[in-house]
């Protein structure tokens, strides 16, 4: 079985980082990817910038591959956008002579199974490499590999408007004028929005990437109407670190939205709790807010930015273990628990941490941590570092830490309940720019 290839799932940076780490160690690999490019769930958000500076985006392996054919590594303090993280990065490793004959595009896996042994059966395990199925080009085909690496993330899984982690009563009737993600408003999507009125849905840093977006477009076209409805007891929960944020372009993320709350230019809606959508020309949004029942009337557009979870049906015939409510793998969820803590800061980890009952297989990346809601391309990085050691039987590099992760300015555990919160609802009319 030494012959075979590790087979990587996902040609996002953590994927390609792990086929970097695997070409500085001489084991072969294979890297499957949905897409028809790397990075293509990053082209999605491609328009917004990254909060954290390239030094946390380029893996150091990848990196060494790069500037042996010449490559010339951005400014260390520059920030980017998804879409220059793409292109200036992730494409030329991609497209490297010692990546590129080894990723296959378009293709999904539907399946990932041990030969010749289904999911019940114990002995021998270990002894039989991996089946990976999937489809290409509508053909299944099929591979065997020693090792499996889990790098596929959670953006294609995202959550539902409708509170209770289910979909609201009509959410699917009226997908037509829902957006799961982060839309390009100032420019590819500027129609649907310009003029509308929009609700966004969400309290993390997407929706707060939507709503700074929007904010700009109403200064343009001022009829554009923002309502931003949360699910936290205060908006002020969702406004971060600021200033005390290690990564001061994540802290004005909050510095900003608390600006445009101050100055009343969008209209918040918290705790609400969405139930029903309905409508015909426009949505009216139904459900709680607070202990009273609310309608939002007049809605064009919905942007939901509710997170995302892990998708682990193609995982069903292999032997996983996730955290029953964060949906992360088990040793990470006392820490990154938003139960008990309130910041996006984990320690370092690696392999001991990321193991499965299925030897040999691991969930990396943003996966590795469920539906938890922030993550650093470093802290993936780090992640494979340390599997692909464990892999090649380097036990020494596997438990060493090489990462310093940078603290979010927020962080608290066990916080005591607070007294009960008046459900908020603020009310302005748009403004125009000069």
């Amino acid at each position: 079985m030494s012959h075979l290839p590790v087979a990587i799932i996902g040609g996002g940076p953590v994927g390609l980082a792990a086929a970097a780490h695997l070409i500085e160690r001489n084991i072969p690999f294979v890297l499957l990817e949905a897409g028809n490019e790397v990075g293509a769930s990053i082209r999605q958000w491609g328009h917004i910038h990254l909060f954290s500076p390239w030094k946390f985006n380029v893996n150091k392996a990848a990196k060494q591959l790069l500037e042996m054919d010449g490559w010339l590594h951005p400014n260390d303090e520059d920030f980017h956008t998804g879409d220059e993280l793409v292109d200036i990065y992730l494409k030329p490793l991609a497209n490297h002579r010692q990546l590129k004959p080894f990723i296959h595009y378009n293709s999904r896996v539907k399946a990932v199974g041990r030969k010749g042994i289904d999911k019940l059966k114990t002995k021998g395990r270990d002894q039989v490499p991996f089946t990976i199925r999937y489809e290409q080009e509508q053909r299944i085909k099929t591979i065997e590999a020693k090792a499996v690496i889990d790098a596929t993330g959670t953006w294609q899984n995202p959550n539902p408007v409708g509170s209770g982690g289910i979909m609201a009563e009509g959410e699917e009737r009226f997908s037509n004028k829902i957006t799961y993600g982060i839309p390009a408003v100032l420019s590819k999507q500027r129609s649907t929005y310009a003029g509308k009125s929009v609700l966004v849905v969400g309290s993390g840093h997407s929706a707060i990437n939507s709503i700074i977006e929007l904010s700009e477009l109403q200064k343009q076209e001022p009829t554009t109407k923002i309502t931003w409805a949360l699910r936290k007891q205060t908006v002020e929960e969702a406004f971060g670190g600021g200033e005390a944020d290690a990564l001061p372009a994540r802290g004005a993320l909050g510095l900003k939205i608390k600006e445009l709350v101050s100055a009343r230019m969008i209209e918040v809606v918290t705790p609400f709790y969405i139930e029903e959508i309905s409508g015909k020309d426009t949505l009216v949004v139904k459900g709680q807010l607070g202990e009273e029942y609310k309608e939002l009337t007049g809605i064009d557009q919905i942007i939901t930015n509710t997170g995302a979870r892990p998708d682990f049906d193609f995982l069903k015939e292999v032997r996983i273990s996730y955290d029953s409510a964060v949906e992360s793998v088990p040793a990470l969820a006392p820490l990154i628990d938003p139960n008990l803590h309130s910041c996006g800061t984990v320690r370092p980890h690696g392999e001991k941490e990321l193991r499965q009952p299925e030897e040999n297989l691991y969930i990396v990346g943003m996966k590795s941590y469920g539906r938890a809601p922030t993550f650093l391309l470093a802290t993936g990085y780090e992640q494979v570092r340390s599997v692909v050691a464990k892999l090649v039987g380097d036990l020494d590099a596997a438990e060493r830490v090489e990462l310093d992760l940078p603290k979010t300015g927020v962080c608290t555990t066990n916080r005591p309940q607070t007294k009960k919160a008046i459900p908020l609802t603020v009310t302005a009319k748009p403004t125009s720019c000069c």
